[in-house]
């Protein structure tokens, strides 16, 4: 058995154990240098937190264990396709790779499939069914939102 089988396998185990629980079928472990430093399982049932993924929840943890946001070096083993929400997440925090055991096609079936939110998201803006807009809001009385944040990064 590969690396890469026995991290996809202890994430598939978790997705089971949060199924026994009543959870649903989802597992993720984040591993950094051959090691697993994180695991996570979809708790949206039992925290009705719709961010609750079992990535979500494993990238979270990871970054508590590193003391950083920056997860670079890092690779998150999911027990499934991860949904477009978890991805940017991971890319957001440096994860170099993921890899996943079922795919959205195995998940269609369960309605466990997240296919037509990557393809709805691949439409431009106007064309999505969530509507989005830029609306350029500026505060007359305040410093420039994210110039004052760059000059206090520079002060720090």
């Amino acid at each position: 058995m590969t690396p890469e089988q026995r991290f996809l396998r202890e994430a598939i185990e978790l997705a089971h154990a949060n199924v026994e629980k009543g959870g649903r079928p989802f597992g993720a472990v984040v591993v950094k240098d051959g090691k697993v430093i994180a695991g996570g399982v979809n708790e949206i049932l039992r925290t009705n937190d719709p961010t609750s993924h079992a990535e979500m929840n494993a990238i979270r943890a990871a970054s508590q264990t590193l003391g950083s946001p920056n997860l670079a070096g890092c690779t998150v083993y999911a027990s499934g396709h991860p949904c477009p929400m978890c991805m940017a997440a991971m890319r957001m925090a440096g994860v170099g790779a993921v890899l996943y055991a079922y795919s959205n096609e195995d998940a269609a079936p369960y309605g466990l499939s997240t296919a037509a939110v990557y393809a709805d998201l691949a439409k431009p803006f106007a064309e999505q069914t969530l509507k989005i807009r830029h609306e350029p809001v500026r505060l007359e009385s305040r410093e420039d939102l994210y110039a004052g944040w760059k000059k206090r990064q520079g002060a720090q």
